[in-house]
């Protein structure tokens, strides 16, 4: 019996291996942008929401900087491993929603951080592109290991219940966003790009996990809007979600100054090292009083470096 292979080679291939291809992202599904989502998702965020500061009731060893710092190197790993924009808000919510309900020491803050990504990775990312436990271990220098990692991931998903599809800020963004008279005005693939950037931004400082999910996606809409110059749409927002139009403001006054401080703290060198006085690059003026600061223009999310 003879084996005969009629497969034929092109001439402009190789013998190298090629690349597996990237995975093929969903097509956008019209019936999942109806009012019935977002009203199942405004009333289901809460069981998934942080209402009480458990540094000062359940944490005794860490504090807020030591979660600023593992937040940070968090997102640090999701932006070098391009993972999906939902990946990091997902696990910082993992984060909040275990240390307030189990204590943890100082030496178990990365790894708690590291399983927490571990499990978000392999909830919203394809699963031939879900973060390998392997590559996690080794950002931490090696520091964990493998069978650390894997009881901690059971020890997340005890303590969470195994209640992992958790509602983010993410989620509210195209259900708003098609909700917004914004046809023929700006760009929403943009604006939503902007507003994903200070979700993540904001998921760095405790002082915004005490904000709903709906309530930080509808103030980094209306913060990347006023930052392209255009209405932020408080009131629409406000109508949209039912929130508190006070606690909207504060929330949006709150991430515009966060945009602003990020401005001032890299303002002082570009690139590629020089000053930028040096080229040219006019500071932005101090913050005015907030009597003032609503009739201000806003910071022009143009200038961060995103």
């Amino acid at each position: 019996m003879e084996l005969l292979c009629a497969e034929r080679v092109s001439p402009g291939s190789s013998d190298a291996p090629r690349a597996a291809p990237a995975p093929r992202s969903a097509v956008p599904d019209p019936v999942l942008l109806r009012r019935r989502v977002l009203d199942n998702l405004l009333a289901t965020e809460e069981r998934y929401a942080v209402t009480a500061n458990y540094f000062s009731t359940v944490q005794t060893e860490i504090t807020s900087h030591m979660r600023r710092l593992v937040a940070e190197w968090m997102l640090e790993i999701c932006e070098d491993q391009n993972c999906q924009e939902e990946v990091f808000p997902l696990a910082i919510s993992y984060l909040d929603r275990f240390l307030s309900v189990c204590t943890v020491g100082k030496s178990q803050v990365q790894l708690l951080g590291t399983a927490c990504l571990l499990l978000a990775s392999k909830l919203r990312e394809p699963s031939s592109r879900c973060l390998p436990a392997e590559l996690l271990i080794f950002y931490t220098a090696n520091s964990i290991t493998l069978a650390d990692l894997c009881s901690w991931e059971l020890l997340v998903l005890s303590k969470l219940k195994w209640d992992v599809a958790g509602v983010t800020a993410h989620d509210f963004l195209p259900l708003l966003l098609t909700r917004l008279p914004l046809r023929g005005l700006v760009n929403t693939e943009m604006v939503q790009r902007h507003a994903q950037t200070f979700i993540a931004l904001a998921a760095r400082d405790y002082e915004f996990t005490l904000y709903s999910a709906s309530t930080l996606a509808s103030c980094s809409i209306a913060a990347a809007l006023r930052g392209l110059g255009l209405d932020g749409h408080l009131q629409r927002l406000h109508q949209l979600t039912r929130i508190d139009l006070d606690c909207l403001q504060t929330c949006l006054e709150q991430i515009e100054q966060m945009v602003e401080n990020m401005i001032v703290e890299r303002a002082i060198t570009v690139p590629n090292g020089q000053r930028r006085e040096a080229a040219g690059w006019t500071p932005p003026p101090p913050p005015q009083d907030k009597a003032h600061s609503n009739a201000a223009t806003p910071t022009d999310v143009r200038d961060v470096h995103f």
